[in-house]
């Protein structure tokens, strides 16, 4: 039986009229026009009433025009995945897909994420946060010794891996935080966790199978996201029923904690005892060809197309989504 099959289905008429909402003029632009056509391609071959919305050329006010009933949100980074977009439909009052504004703005953020995991006790990566107006270089070598000596560098709210680097010295964490700031004014510095990394899709309220990815780069950078072949994905990720179990359980209770709903994924790494610990949250992930909630949707019986309709269904009832 399939992990879906007690997800309504909805007919094509439903839905009324949809505008898949991509492209936008965050630092994530390419692979939202990526994930957008393929998901209004989807659409289009359910026989919904769907078309293309470009915030960066079209006014949002020609969602009325239009006489749009709905709009699946495909825009990733800001403007779209961080409240700004979210609250602009509320009021027009145009329902849409994904978490409304309070989870948005939590989940864009991965300082205030990491805050929210750490007061609730779920597992997460020590971490110290550079702010740009009052960082002091200086303060390097005790940071690199507080952390473990090896780094990861995160601008605080983007997405896709931009401007993020992985340090082993001092001297290359002052220049990564230099480098994250032309990106953020808050740069999370986070423990490096040594081992595999998972992601864990949500839908509905419901785990999807996880994914291990391994790649050769220093980490699962841009371009092992993207543009690289190299990148492995393990689905099943060869997690014992156990793991699985608890894992799908850590990063349900994850999303909920920031008031995710409809759909999202959850990024984890796994130390060398076994031990999870908690990334960060994406609210509107990719749905690009090498994209992983597509991967691991195929893998619980769920087709790409069912899949975009799955996840068109959560702009239905926004007040009782899980």
């Amino acid at each position: 039986m399939s992990l879906f099959s007690n997800v309504k289905k909805y007919d094509a008429a439903e839905f009324g009229k949809v505008a898949v909402m991509f492209g936008g003029d965050s630092a994530e632009r390419d692979v939202s026009l990526n994930s957008g056509n393929a998901v209004l391609a989807a659409l289009l071959r359910e026989n919904v009433n769907a078309i293309a919305f470009d915030p960066a050329e079209r006014p949002l006010t020609d969602l009325i025009s239009e006489k749009v009933d709905r709009v699946l949100i495909m825009l990733h980074g800001r403007g779209g995945e961080d409240g700004s977009m979210q609250g602009a439909l509320q009021l027009l009052k145009i329902p849409y897909t994904g978490t409304p504004v309070l989870g948005s703005a939590l989940a864009m953020d991965k300082i205030h994420t990491k805050q929210v995991w750490q007061s609730l006790g779920l597992p997460t990566a020590k971490y110290e946060i550079a702010d740009k107006r009052r960082f002091e270089a200086g303060k390097c070598s005790a940071i690199m010794e507080k952390l473990g000596n090896e780094v990861m560098v995160k601008p605080a709210r983007e997405g896709s891996s931009i401007g993020m680097a992985r340090v082993t010295s001092a001297e290359q964490l002052e220049n990564a935080i230099q480098d994250a700031f032309n990106y953020d004014n808050q740069v999370l510095l986070e423990q490096y966790i040594k081992g595999p990394e998972f992601t864990v899709s949500v839908i509905q309220g419901q785990a999807l199978p996880s994914i291990r990815m391994s790649t050769p780069h220093t980490f699962y950078d841009y371009a092992a996201k993207y543009q690289d072949d190299t990148t492995e994905y393990f689905c099943p990720s060869g997690l014992s029923d156990e793991q699985e179990a608890h894992l799908a359980q850590l990063s349900t209770q994850a999303f909920d904690s920031i008031s995710g709903s409809g759909w999202g994924r959850i990024d984890v790494m796994q130390d060398g005892d076994g031990h999870f610990y908690l990334l960060e949250a994406n609210t509107v992930p990719g749905m690009t060809e090498k994209s992983l909630v597509p991967k691991a949707a195929k893998v619980a019986g769920l087709s790409f197309d069912e899949l975009v309709l799955a996840i068109l269904a959560t702009s239905f009832d926004p007040d009782s989504r899980a």
